[in-house]
Formats: C-alpha cells, structure tokens, sequence
C-alpha cells in the first residue's frame, strides 16, 4: 500500500479505530493492539479507547508474530480469542458479537465466518488451540491441525471478506463509507 493501513482514514477517523470501536460496540472487552515498531501513530490513534498496546518489536514480521505477541498480554482467564484485522475495517458489531454468542455455544470451536460461500475474518480462537501458534508458523497452519474443530459460520456481512490489501481495495471501501 505504501502507508500504514491502520491509519488510512475511514468516515473521518482511522481504520483502526474504526475496527477498535466496532469490538467495543460489539461489548467485547480485554482488547489487544498489537503495534509494529514503528507503531506510535497507531498508538496515539486508539489513546482513547479501551485497549492494551503491545509493540511487535520484530521489523518485518508476519501476522503470526503479532498474534503472539498480543497473547502475552491476554487476560489468562480469557476462553477465546478473536483476531481481528485492521485491514477488515467492515465488519459490523452484530458479527462479532454473533461469533462471540457462537464460543459460548460451542466453547471448543474454531469460528471462521462465512459470507456468501467465501471465508472471512474475524476468526474466534479457543485460547488452547490459538497458544499452539507459538509452534506453529501460521493461524492458518493452528486452523489446518484441527479440521474437525472448525465451524463455518454463515453471516450476512459483505465486511467479512472486503479487506484492504491495495490502494484500489482502499478506495472501494472508503467509497462505500461516503454518503451518496
């Protein structure tokens, strides 16, 4: 993308806060900000809102890196865990709520939304299964080593699949978010 996804405004405020206020509204709480070395932007972004930063120190890492580093500083009596991506900022709050009603349900469950047959983001960890990404490379090779513990789960949220990888994903969704 050339700049810092997080921060490329979204209807007046960055994505990430967007995504941040979007979990909040969601009523979830305990909610992790991972940050790459470079991340004090990002850091003032979220200043005001009900997170905990944690600095990816590692230049270059991958998404896996983040997700370790974040756990280190998840609350120990947490059962699941959702990662969300800032680069996924059109997920609405019903979804995630409805992922978290989903772990209370069925508390062993890897939740992957569904959205028109194609698997989205956010993903709901059991916290057992997610600390296995500290031996395994990615949250993908976590999802593979436990096929039977995986449920789709159908959503009507086209956020679940729209993600900002580049500058013509960027404007799309920014399209979208201005009134006609």
């Amino acid at each position: 993308m050339g700049r810092c996804k997080q921060l490329l405004p979204l209807d007046g405020r960055p994505a990430i806060v967007r995504c941040v206020e979007t979990i909040v509204a969601a009523g979830i709480g305990g909610i992790t900000v991972v940050i790459g070395p470079a991340g004090d932007e990002v850091a003032r972004a979220v200043a005001h809102l009900p997170v905990t930063l944690v600095r990816n120190g590692m230049t270059g890492s991958d998404m896996a890196q983040s997700v370790r580093t974040g756990l280190e500083s998840v609350d120990g009596d947490a059962g699941g865990i959702l990662v969300c991506l800032a680069d996924h900022p059109l997920v609405t709050a019903a979804t995630c709520r409805r992922l978290v009603e989903a772990h209370r349900a069925v508390p062993e469950a890897i939740l992957i939304p569904l959205y028109n047959g194609s698997k989205g983001h956010p993903t709901l960890f059991p916290r057992n299964v997610i600390g296995e990404i500290s031996v395994r490379k990615t949250l993908r090779d976590v999802v593979g080593a436990h096929p039977g513990l995986v449920r789709l789960l159908p959503v009507d949220d086209p956020g679940v699949v729209e993600d900002m990888d580049t500058p013509e994903d960027y404007r799309r969704i920014a399209a979208r978010l201005r009134p006609s």
